[in-house]
């Protein structure tokens, strides 16, 4: 079980190497995460975008670009397209965000014709290190469904479940996230996360997952908080996947990790063929290679699979 992020570099490291196509690869942050990836021997890149702006910023970075392809392409558009089209045509295991607007990557990811569609729901999965907890935490979803219904909450679920899969957990605790922990007609969270627990009882979410809900966030990630309040929990102190009403309260607990708990984090877009890394800039050097490597370690599970 991969309690640390820096463990996925061993993991990956010596096997054969995840192909990874970079969609508008022309920038000096990505590239910079690119050549990381690279120096750590963790993947194979295919840098797609203008030729020459990449062997121009690649130079600048002392990335040695002997043997990596780059396929040039005339506007952002078309790097998406070539991107999305290596890794459904097998010739690329995952893909990344370069310098465009992720709107115009997920329209060629979701292209009927050429994309990564599948019956699930996009959604972002975020793994979280942080020295007061003893494992990763991932958080889903704070980066793309604002206000997601019961049903699309079951398929960001089941994503979050895969990515933490990937992890080799052996048992998957997932908390479903309210403010308190009775179900009110009144709150939408509670109703759903009592409903998702119910789900998994009835055995929704696949064997060795344990879903509860609703729960407040101090039950979820204390068990003295548990035990305090008299609440009966399998998982409390122990969750592996925190699954957020909505956007904001993802986006905020997400964010208060990251700049008051230094937290170091991985976040990749799941529900599609392959997970997609998609960095934000103000992310750190670190985050953005850990981003890559996650993709890369989740890409090698889905093979598996396959």
């Amino acid at each position: 079980m991969v309690k640390k992020l820096k463990e996925i570099f061993d993991i990956l490291k010596g096997e054969e190497k995840l192909i990874l196509s970079v969609a508008a690869a022309e920038d000096k942050e990505v590239l910079k995460a690119v050549k990381d990836a690279v120096e750590k021997q963790i993947i194979e890149p295919i840098l797609v975008g203008d030729g020459d702006k990449i062997k121009l910023i690649s130079e600048k970075i002392n990335f040695d670009l002997t043997g990596i392809k780059i396929l040039n392409s005339n506007n952002i558009e078309e790097s998406a397209k070539i991107a999305v089209e290596l890794v459904a045509t097998k010739n690329a295991d995952f893909v990344m965000k370069g310098i465009l607007d992720t709107s115009i990557l997920l329209k060629s990811v979701l292209n009927k014709e050429y994309g990564l569609r599948t019956e699930s729901l996009l959604s972002h999965v975020v793994a979280y290190q942080m020295e007061n907890y003893h494992k990763l935490l991932l958080i889903t979803d704070g980066g793309m469904n604002i206000s997601p219904n019961y049903e699309q909450k079951e398929m960001i679920l089941k994503n979050a479940i895969q990515a933490a899969k990937a992890l080799g957990i052996d048992t998957i605790k997932v908390a479903c996230l309210a403010a308190k922990e009775k179900v009110n007609p009144k709150m939408q969270a509670t109703v759903d996360g009592h409903l998702l627990q119910e789900a998994s009882i009835n055995g929704k979410f696949g064997r060795n997952v344990i879903v509860e809900g609703p729960l407040s966030f101090d039950i979820a990630l204390s068990k003295e908080a548990s035990d305090m309040k008299g609440f009966k929990s399998e998982v409390s102190g122990d969750i592996d996947i925190l699954l957020v009403p909505n956007i904001e309260v993802g986006n905020g607990i997400g964010k208060s990790f990251t700049y008051m708990a230094n937290a170091k984090s991985a976040g990749v877009i799941m529900g599609a063929k392959a997970p997609i890394v998609l960095v934000s800039r103000s992310d750190s050097a670190e985050s953005k290679l850990y981003s890559i490597a996650y993709g890369a370690l989740i890409a090698k599970d889905i093979k598996k699979i396959i």
